[in-house]
């Protein structure tokens, strides 16, 4: 069995605490490149010990961010492509946060079975759940996801989230790659690596450059929908994904529901971060997440970046929070 593990490094990883250790080799691979190093302080990068296969190989991703101190809960709805996803969080002055409590729920008036009374009844449950976490009414916030944007009946759930008095905040595709960069990607990796979130609507690629953040967007997981080809979103992943510098592609942080459907596959139990398996080792169980695999294999393929680390508690609206001022 492989096992990825990190190399300790100076400097220290700021922002977070790590437990790095090796057991395979002295010239480590660095992933997304054919280079090897004898200096292991160079980068913050992954050694891998040889595996049988793809589908055999487990490896670890072994990072523990730095908990917030004195610091506020806060908590964030996502009106996203299919329903509602609540978080709370607890982030303290210097942004150093920590999960609280996550619930993912879907919205019946996306199925067109529900009245505007209903959402209304909805939403008030919705909320009194997050109030009974000890979260403030001014420090919830609402956002609507550029691929929720795109669904017609999103706006009578928005039309209703301001009757309540509450400011919902439209955000782009764009902003969703920056926002979801800063809150997944460790600092440390926040120079040699990028971030993609596969959602529904569409899919954000981003990354650091020259000290400003660069995002992409391209097709989501639901494309076949639209009528479009497995052959033709293929072609535009590698396209697209040919614009991510060389020196970006250490690591691919991953979100999104089919990395989600593909991480809990192998989860060894509640860690925070799960090393995906090559995009072959996989097999689709249905037309979304075939769909997703092929976004994941054009992306694999086109930056020769092998490791790809799903965080099971960031997204971009944590770093929506993060955005705000204090």
């Amino acid at each position: 069995m492989g096992v990825l593990a990190y190399f300790a490094l100076s400097p220290r990883l700021t922002g977070g605490n790590s437990d790095y250790s090796t057991s395979a080799t002295t010239s480590p691979t660095i992933p997304g490149s054919n280079r090897t190093t004898d200096n292991p302080t160079e980068v913050p990068a992954a050694a891998t010990t040889p595996a049988a296969g793809p589908a055999e190989e487990t490896r670890e991703f072994s990072y523990t961010p730095e908990k917030p101190e004195n610091g506020t809960l806060r908590g964030v709805v996502e009106v996203g492509a299919t329903g509602f996803n609540s978080f709370v969080i607890n982030m303290d002055r210097q942004k150093r946060w920590e999960i609280v409590s996550k619930d993912f729920g879907e919205s019946l008036a996306y199925e067109g079975l529900a009245t505007t009374e209903d959402i209304r009844a909805g939403l008030k449950k919705y909320l009194s759940a997050m109030f009974d976490k000890g979260v403030a009414n001014k420090n919830m916030h609402f956002v609507i996801s550029s691929g929720a944007q795109k669904e017609p009946k999103t706006a009578v759930i928005s039309n209703e989230l301001k009757k309540m008095g509450y400011v919902v905040n439209n955000v782009t595709a764009e902003q969703e790659g920056k926002l979801g960069f800063n809150a997944t990607v460790p600092p440390a990796f926040a120079d040699n690596s990028f971030l993609v979130d596969i959602g529904s609507g569409n899919t954000k690629i981003s990354w650091q450059e020259n000290g400003r953040l660069q995002s992409i967007e391209l097709p989501g997981a639901k494309y076949y929908e639209k009528g479009t080809t497995d052959e033709q979103v293929y072609s535009q992943v590698k396209t697209l994904a040919a614009k991510i510098p060389a020196s970006k592609r250490n690591v691919g942080f991953i979100l999104g529901g089919v990395p989600f459907t593909l991480a809990k596959q192998h989860r060894k139990g509640e860690e925070r971060y799960t090393v995906l398996k090559a995009p072959e080792a996989y097999k689709a169980a249905d037309k979304k997440m075939a769909a997703g695999l092929n976004i994941y294999k054009g992306l694999a393929e086109t930056t020769g970046t092998d490791t790809f680390v799903f965080d099971w508690d960031a997204n971009f609206t944590i770093g929506f929070l993060l955005s705000l001022k204090q």
